[in-house]
């Protein structure tokens, strides 16, 4: 495309509102990764400053995010993430048409601190077992979680996560044939370097906390759970 240098209209601006339409007509797809600034410098013929200008007007409409080190995509439709007795992370993305996807990033022993110890109602000290886990939403990054559950009653767990991709599974596997949320909180606070990186976000974007812990169908709590949700990409929906 040809820019109307004498339009009395600013280059990026043109570039944007270029950029803006395919968008919005779905030129590029909802996830799509938009070519380099470099490719685009030669489309427009411009230079890169120009071309950084008109995504930085695209990224403030929220049309587009940029990751550092991956590159520039379009955002995608937000995720309405329900909470409410029974939360599932594979069912509630599902039930949205989309691919639900959940991947383990470590699991180690932990001596459960006194936020752990309050939350499972056992001693600071106990052993317990933390499960790190990345959860995505159609190939993309949704959210990081650390669950961390008592010991010995879940030894196990993570090779039966590893066998079946599901956390609801690998707990049945345990002996827990169904589980609800006994509560939820939902805080927002900036992310830790490493959430960031792991989400595909700059330090800078907050993300969504969601503090909970589950019991069993006893109401013995059996999960404490810290999930920080990518903020552009979630809304957390509280069912009632």
């Amino acid at each position: 495309m040809e820019l109307d240098r004498g339009a009395g209209i600013a280059l990026w601006r043109q570039i944007a509102q270029t950029l803006g339409r395919e968008i919005t007509e779905n030129v590029i797809q909802p996830g799509g990764r938009l070519p380099t600034e470099q490719e685009l410098a030669q489309r427009f013929a411009v230079n890169r400053h120009t071309i950084r200008r008109a995504l930085s007007r695209l990224q403030e409409q929220g049309l587009i995010r940029i990751e550092q080190g991956r590159g520039t995509f379009v955002h995608e439709d937000v995720v309405d993430y329900m909470l409410g007795k029974r939360t599932r992370f594979s069912a509630i993305l599902s039930s949205q048409s989309r691919l639900p996807a959940t991947s383990l990033l470590r699991a180690q022993d932990f001596s459960a601190d006194r936020a752990v110890s309050e939350a499972l109602g056992i001693p600071v000290g106990t052993p317990t077992l933390v499960m790190d886990t990345i959860g995505e939403a159609d190939g993309y990054r949704l959210c990081v979680s650390s669950r961390y559950y008592p010991k010995p009653r879940f030894n196990g767990l993570v090779e039966a996560f590893e066998r079946t991709r599901s956390v609801t599974e690998a707990l049945r596997t345990c002996g827990v044939e169904d589980y609800f949320r006994r509560i939820t909180r939902v805080t927002a606070r900036l992310p830790s370097a490493e959430d960031a990186r792991y989400l595909h976000q700059p330090k800078s974007r907050p993300v969504l906390v969601t503090e909970s812990i589950s019991v069993d169908t006893q109401g013995r709590p059996i999960e404490y759970g810290l999930s920080r949700f990518a903020s552009d990409r979630t809304q957390i929906v509280v069912e009632s």
